[in-house]
Protein backbone atom coordinates (compact mmCIF):
# COMPACT_ATOMS: atom_id res chain seq x y z
CA UNK A 1 0.00 0.00 0.00
CA UNK A 2 3.05 2.26 0.16
CA UNK A 3 2.62 3.06 -3.52
CA UNK A 4 -0.69 4.80 -2.73
CA UNK A 5 0.80 7.00 0.01
CA UNK A 6 3.99 7.69 -1.96
CA UNK A 7 1.93 8.88 -4.94
CA UNK A 8 -0.91 10.46 -3.00
CA UNK A 9 -0.71 13.77 -4.88
CA UNK A 10 -0.97 11.92 -8.20
CA UNK A 11 -4.02 10.00 -7.00
CA UNK A 12 -5.54 13.21 -5.65
CA UNK A 13 -5.15 14.99 -8.98
CA UNK A 14 -6.55 11.95 -10.81
CA UNK A 15 -9.52 11.84 -8.45
CA UNK A 16 -10.28 15.53 -9.02
CA UNK A 17 -9.98 15.14 -12.80
CA UNK A 18 -12.30 12.12 -12.76
CA UNK A 19 -14.73 14.07 -10.58
CA UNK A 20 -14.66 16.91 -13.10
CA UNK A 21 -15.35 14.52 -15.99
CA UNK A 22 -18.25 12.92 -14.10
CA UNK A 23 -19.78 16.26 -13.07
CA UNK A 24 -19.73 17.66 -16.61
CA UNK A 25 -21.05 14.39 -18.07
CA UNK A 26 -23.87 14.20 -15.50
CA UNK A 27 -25.01 17.75 -16.28
CA UNK A 28 -24.81 17.19 -20.04
CA UNK A 29 -26.55 13.80 -19.90
CA UNK A 30 -29.42 15.09 -17.76
CA UNK A 31 -30.04 18.09 -20.02
CA UNK A 32 -29.76 16.19 -23.30
CA UNK A 33 -31.63 13.13 -22.00
CA UNK A 34 -34.53 15.31 -20.82
CA UNK A 35 -34.74 17.03 -24.21
CA UNK A 36 -34.73 13.68 -26.04
CA UNK A 37 -37.41 12.36 -23.66
CA UNK A 38 -39.53 15.39 -24.61
CA UNK A 39 -39.03 14.45 -28.25
CA UNK A 40 -40.10 10.88 -27.50
CA UNK A 41 -43.48 11.95 -26.11
CA UNK A 42 -43.99 14.89 -28.47
CA UNK A 43 -47.19 15.09 -30.54
CA UNK A 44 -45.02 16.08 -33.53
CA UNK A 45 -44.14 12.91 -35.53
CA UNK A 46 -40.70 14.11 -36.79
CA UNK A 47 -39.62 14.87 -33.23
CA UNK A 48 -40.79 11.46 -32.05
CA UNK A 49 -38.82 9.89 -34.89
CA UNK A 50 -35.67 11.80 -33.89
CA UNK A 51 -36.08 10.78 -30.25
CA UNK A 52 -36.72 7.13 -31.08
CA UNK A 53 -33.80 6.99 -33.51
CA UNK A 54 -31.47 8.62 -30.99
CA UNK A 55 -32.31 6.07 -28.31
CA UNK A 56 -32.10 3.09 -30.67
CA UNK A 57 -28.71 4.17 -32.03
CA UNK A 58 -26.88 5.10 -28.82
CA UNK A 59 -28.48 2.56 -26.49
CA UNK A 60 -27.54 -0.31 -28.83
CA UNK A 61 -24.08 0.97 -29.74
CA UNK A 62 -21.06 0.08 -27.54
CA UNK A 63 -19.61 3.00 -25.61
CA UNK A 64 -16.16 2.34 -27.05
CA UNK A 65 -17.52 2.78 -30.59
CA UNK A 66 -19.16 6.08 -29.62
CA UNK A 67 -15.90 7.27 -28.07
CA UNK A 68 -13.89 6.17 -31.12
CA UNK A 69 -16.28 8.13 -33.34
CA UNK A 70 -15.97 11.27 -31.20
CA UNK A 71 -12.19 11.02 -30.80
CA UNK A 72 -11.24 10.03 -34.35
CA UNK A 73 -14.34 10.52 -36.51
CA UNK A 74 -15.22 14.11 -35.62
CA UNK A 75 -11.75 15.46 -36.59
CA UNK A 76 -12.23 13.82 -40.00
CA UNK A 77 -15.24 16.10 -40.64
CA UNK A 78 -13.49 19.22 -39.41
CA UNK A 79 -14.56 19.19 -35.74
CA UNK A 80 -11.35 19.64 -33.78
CA UNK A 81 -10.72 19.94 -30.07
CA UNK A 82 -9.09 18.38 -27.04
CA UNK A 83 -9.61 14.69 -26.26
CA UNK A 84 -11.00 15.80 -22.91
CA UNK A 85 -14.05 17.33 -24.59
CA UNK A 86 -14.34 14.52 -27.13
CA UNK A 87 -14.44 12.03 -24.25
CA UNK A 88 -17.11 13.96 -22.38
CA UNK A 89 -19.13 14.38 -25.58
CA UNK A 90 -19.10 10.63 -26.22
CA UNK A 91 -20.07 9.88 -22.64
CA UNK A 92 -22.94 12.40 -22.77
CA UNK A 93 -24.25 11.09 -26.10
CA UNK A 94 -24.20 7.51 -24.87
CA UNK A 95 -25.66 8.13 -21.41
CA UNK A 96 -28.36 10.52 -22.65
CA UNK A 97 -30.17 7.61 -24.34
CA UNK A 98 -30.50 5.79 -21.00
CA UNK A 99 -31.44 8.99 -19.17
CA UNK A 100 -34.12 9.59 -21.81
CA UNK A 101 -35.73 6.19 -21.27
CA UNK A 102 -35.67 6.59 -17.48
CA UNK A 103 -37.37 9.97 -17.71
CA UNK A 104 -39.84 8.75 -20.35
CA UNK A 105 -40.90 5.92 -18.02
CA UNK A 106 -41.60 8.56 -15.38
CA UNK A 107 -43.59 10.67 -17.83
CA UNK A 108 -45.70 7.64 -18.75
CA UNK A 109 -46.41 7.01 -15.07
CA UNK A 110 -48.11 10.40 -14.67
CA UNK A 111 -51.91 10.05 -15.05
CA UNK A 112 -53.02 11.27 -18.52
CA UNK A 113 -55.58 13.50 -16.85
CA UNK A 114 -52.79 15.77 -15.63
CA UNK A 115 -51.69 16.63 -19.16
CA UNK A 116 -55.29 16.88 -20.36
CA UNK A 117 -56.10 19.34 -17.57
CA UNK A 118 -53.05 21.41 -18.47
CA UNK A 119 -54.11 21.57 -22.11
CA UNK A 120 -57.67 22.45 -21.02
CA UNK A 121 -56.45 25.61 -19.33
CA UNK A 122 -54.56 26.66 -22.45
CA UNK A 123 -51.03 25.43 -21.79
CA UNK A 124 -48.98 24.35 -24.78
CA UNK A 125 -47.33 20.93 -24.95
CA UNK A 126 -44.00 22.38 -23.84
CA UNK A 127 -45.56 24.28 -20.96
CA UNK A 128 -47.60 21.33 -19.71
CA UNK A 129 -44.58 19.04 -19.97
CA UNK A 130 -42.21 21.38 -18.10
CA UNK A 131 -44.57 22.70 -15.43
CA UNK A 132 -47.05 19.86 -14.83
CA UNK A 133 -45.80 16.49 -16.07
CA UNK A 134 -42.01 16.56 -15.54
CA UNK A 135 -42.09 17.72 -11.89
CA UNK A 136 -44.31 14.73 -11.07
CA UNK A 137 -42.38 12.33 -13.32
CA UNK A 138 -38.98 13.16 -11.83
CA UNK A 139 -40.12 11.92 -8.43
CA UNK A 140 -40.62 8.41 -9.79
CA UNK A 141 -37.42 8.20 -11.83
CA UNK A 142 -34.87 8.81 -9.07
CA UNK A 143 -34.00 5.07 -8.61
CA UNK A 144 -33.55 4.17 -12.32
CA UNK A 145 -31.93 7.52 -13.07
CA UNK A 146 -29.55 7.04 -10.16
CA UNK A 147 -28.50 3.64 -11.52
CA UNK A 148 -27.85 5.19 -14.93
CA UNK A 149 -25.71 7.98 -13.48
CA UNK A 150 -23.67 5.63 -11.28
CA UNK A 151 -23.06 3.41 -14.33
CA UNK A 152 -21.92 6.54 -16.18
CA UNK A 153 -19.42 7.32 -13.42
CA UNK A 154 -17.93 3.85 -13.84
CA UNK A 155 -17.96 4.26 -17.63
CA UNK A 156 -15.79 7.35 -17.22
CA UNK A 157 -12.87 4.93 -16.75
CA UNK A 158 -13.27 3.97 -20.42
CA UNK A 159 -13.07 7.66 -21.34
CA UNK A 160 -9.69 7.78 -19.64
CA UNK A 161 -8.38 5.20 -22.09
CA UNK A 162 -8.89 7.66 -24.95
CA UNK A 163 -6.19 10.09 -23.89
CA UNK A 164 -8.20 12.44 -21.68
CA UNK A 165 -5.24 12.56 -19.33
CA UNK A 166 -4.91 13.16 -15.62
CA UNK A 167 -7.84 10.99 -14.51
CA UNK A 168 -7.69 7.89 -12.31
CA UNK A 169 -7.28 5.59 -15.31
CA UNK A 170 -4.27 7.64 -16.45
CA UNK A 171 -2.82 7.50 -12.95
CA UNK A 172 -2.99 3.71 -12.94
CA UNK A 173 -1.44 3.53 -16.41
CA UNK A 174 1.36 5.94 -15.49
CA UNK A 175 2.30 4.10 -12.30
CA UNK A 176 2.26 0.61 -13.83
CA UNK A 177 3.70 1.36 -17.28
CA UNK A 178 5.97 4.37 -16.92
CA UNK A 179 7.16 3.88 -13.33
CA UNK A 180 7.02 0.08 -13.14
CA UNK A 181 4.99 -0.11 -9.94
CA UNK A 182 3.24 -3.35 -8.99
CA UNK A 183 -0.17 -3.52 -10.60
CA UNK A 184 -2.21 -4.75 -7.60
CA UNK A 185 -1.59 -1.87 -5.14
CA UNK A 186 -1.88 0.65 -7.96
CA UNK A 187 -5.26 -0.74 -9.01
CA UNK A 188 -6.43 -0.82 -5.38
CA UNK A 189 -5.76 2.91 -5.23
CA UNK A 190 -7.69 3.46 -8.46
CA UNK A 191 -10.63 1.39 -7.17
CA UNK A 192 -10.69 3.35 -3.91
CA UNK A 193 -10.80 6.57 -5.92
CA UNK A 194 -13.87 5.44 -7.84
CA UNK A 195 -15.54 4.18 -4.65
CA UNK A 196 -15.07 7.64 -3.13
CA UNK A 197 -17.29 8.92 -5.94
CA UNK A 198 -19.85 6.15 -6.40
CA UNK A 199 -20.61 5.37 -2.73
CA UNK A 200 -21.43 8.98 -1.72
CA UNK A 201 -23.41 9.33 -4.96
CA UNK A 202 -25.42 6.23 -4.06
CA UNK A 203 -26.05 7.53 -0.53
CA UNK A 204 -27.15 10.91 -1.90
CA UNK A 205 -29.51 9.30 -4.39
CA UNK A 206 -30.96 7.07 -1.68
CA UNK A 207 -31.63 10.11 0.49
CA UNK A 208 -33.18 11.92 -2.46
CA UNK A 209 -35.42 8.93 -3.21
CA UNK A 210 -36.70 8.89 0.37
CA UNK A 211 -37.15 12.66 0.33
CA UNK A 212 -39.32 12.77 -2.78
CA UNK A 213 -41.25 9.69 -1.65
CA UNK A 214 -42.28 11.60 1.48
CA UNK A 215 -43.16 14.69 -0.55
CA UNK A 216 -45.49 12.81 -2.91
Amino acid sequence: MDVIFDNFSLYRDGFLQTLRICALAVIGSLILGTVIAGFRVSPVPPLRWVGTSWVNVFRNCPLTVVLFFCAFGLPEIGVNGAYFWFGITGLVLYTSAFVCEAIRSGINSVPPGQAEAARAVGLTFGQSLSTVVLPQALRTVVPPLGSVLIAMIKNSAIVGAFGVGGDLFAVGDTLTSARGEAALPVLIGVVLGYLLITIPAGVLLGWLERKVAIAR
